[in-house]
């Protein structure tokens, strides 16, 4: 596979590559750019973070699972191509002003995450910098320099690199150099496909079943890194620029497969802000600007948070295996642990929720507050007409072996009076609903307590009080 992308502002073309080596790898090993930390391997620290933009936007992502072809025709920056000449970034040099490194290891992770957050005038640095660790310095000189470099000049190179990608870059040469797949036999590699479009992927899918999509990588991206597993053919989604749209209509919102999670952070404020701000918490900045809404469905986690909410919401799961296109609830779509009713060649094209009055709310329940996978996630909605239940959609992540319904508990709702008593029978109704497990997160009882109390604080917060640890004061 032939890629082309801008490095520190440097055209790089690339022949043959294989498909699933890491940006952090090639440019530690072939570039010898050692500013960019190998830390967890995971997307987990930061100290990797590395900023990729193109003429849209800029993006602070994990470069450790950040495989070569997702590059083609963007910009990449490392740490070591952010000063202007001989200035420095204005992070860089709050960072050194306010004596926000000890060992440094983290240091360029940070100053990336900055820098990236810089380019985008984004001034919410607790969320900016969430993603990046340190064990050292602690955070506070950190977010002082963050803030004293708000207001400074962004440098001559953000506009330069915006400028050289459509002219350094070629959109005819991607597609005809990307479009057909490595020779496994003589290259020696993987076979690989980068489809321009959702036609282009449906129809190399049906003609490979057996090839792994990958969308952000940020599952699939610690497959390679954490469990050395050969991936076999590989197709690559970033290119279908049309499995990335949002329509938002009268009746219906459907979002495309593609769409990632800090956009669809941005369109749930405007509908559903309890969904959105659990996004917010839903791992890191990096990651949530390279992982997917399609992708989080079908790899069919059970503690995956965003299947909760969208069967909350009703949603309906989009399907497509060639030019033949199914929609079943979403619900429907998880079968059992690691089963989904999808076929070999069959892929998520898009996800719709029905536009509704905004009833839902969202709690995600982890042991850190910030990018930690859920022990339990409870998205309830519930409709009420003179004081009585005349719908209920409840449902619960890390519950069961997937994300499901809490049928018995909605039933036990409906018709009922919008009381306390109404919610305590919901509660008990939850132990015919699931059975829960014990694992390193939580205790079988843990979850089901917890699962009861999030339908109580529901009740509390539609009755007005103040629910959340983050705004109740002493």
């Amino acid at each position: 596979m032939d890629i082309t992308f801008l490095l520190n502002g440097e055209r790089v073309r690339l022949h043959d590559v294989a498909p699933t080596v890491t940006l952090l790898d090639w440019l530690r090993e072939e570039r010898g750019l050692t500013g960019t930390k190998e830390g967890c391997n995971e997307g987990d620290c930061g100290a990797c973070t590395v900023m990729v933009s193109d003429e849209h936007d800029a993006r602070a992502l994990n470069a450790c699972i950040l495989f070569l072809p997702q590059l083609h025709g963007k910009s990449v920056r490392t740490v070591e191509g952010v000063a202007d000449g001989d200035t420095l970034h204005p992070v860089q040099r709050a960072m050194i002003d306010h004596h926000g490194s000890q060992c440094g290891f983290c240091t360029p992770g940070f100053v990336m995450s900055m820098v990236a957050a810089h380019a985008n005038g984004a001034t919410d640095h607790d969320v900016q910098l969430a993603g990046n660790l340190c064990r050292c310095t602690g955070y506070a000189p950190i977010i002082r320099a963050a803030k004293a470099a708000e207001t400074a000049p962004r440098p001559d190179w953000l506009g330069r690199d915006r400028s050289l990608l459509p002219s350094e870059i070629s959109s005819e040469e991607a597609a005809e150099k990307n479009a057909k797949p490595l020779d496994a036999n003589e290259a020696g590699e993987q076979t690989a496909f980068a489809p321009g479009n959702a036609d282009e992927l449906a129809a190399i899918y049906v003609a490979h079943p057996d090839a792994t999509l990958v969308a952000g990588a940020t599952d699939v991206g610690l497959w390679v890194t954490k469990q050395l597993r050969d991936l076999g053919p590989v197709i690559f989604l970033n290119r279908c620029e049309d499995l990335r749209a949002i329509d938002v209509s009268t009746d219906t919102i459907r979002i495309g497969a593609m769409v990632d999670m800090n956009r669809l952070r941005l369109l749930m404020e405007n509908h559903h802000p309890s969904y959105a701000e659990m996004i917010r918490r839903y791992a890191s900045v990096q990651i949530r600007h390279a992982a997917t809404i399609g992708g989080n469905i079908a790899n069919g986690s059970p503690i995956g948070d965003n299947p909760p909410a969208l069967i909350a919401l009703g949603a309906r799961l989009h399907l497509r295996k060639g030019d033949a296109r199914r929609e079943i609830p979403l619900e429907e779509f998880f079968l059992d642990y690691g089963k989904q009713d999808r076929a070999p060649g069959e892929f998520v094209e898009a996800v719709s929720i029905p536009r509704q009055p905004d009833q839902l709310k969202c709690y995600k329940l982890s042991k850190r507050f910030d990018q930690d996978i859920s022990a339990v996630c409870g998205c309830i909605s519930v409709s009420i007409t003179d004081g009585a239940v005349t719908a209920a959609r409840i449902a619960f992540g890390g519950m069961a072996g997937i994300p499901k319904r809490a049928r018995t508990a909605e039933a036990a709702l409906i018709g009922s009076s919008w009381d306390e008593a109404a919610i305590v029978a919901a509660q008990e109704a939850l132990l015919a609903d699931f059975s829960p497990l014990t694992d390193m997160r939580a205790s079988a009882g843990y979850r089901m307590e917890a699962a009861k109390a999030m339908l109580m604080r529901y009740f509390a917060e539609d009755h007005g009080m103040t629910t959340d640890v983050l705004e109740v004061r002493a």
